[in-house]
């Protein structure tokens, strides 16, 4: 793994727990940072949840050869 590699995943991880957190936050009916910034974090955090994590293996595996 490259330093590259390493920050989109951790970039993914965060994103993913950004977005776990939204929905705990959406089924409790009343998130703390109101329903649509809560939802709009949601729906920005899972494609860049993907998104990361495809670039991190795609490094991992461009470094690999």
């Amino acid at each position: 793994m490259t330093p590259k590699s390493g920050i989109f995943l951790l970039g993914s991880c965060i994103a993913a727990i950004a977005a776990v957190g939204c929905i705990f936050e959406l089924s409790s009916g009343q998130p703390e940072l109101g329903q649509s910034l809560t939802t709009g974090i949601l729906l920005g955090s899972l494609p860049l949840t993907g998104l990361l994590f495809w670039a991190a293996v795609q490094d991992t595996r461009a470094n690999m050869k």
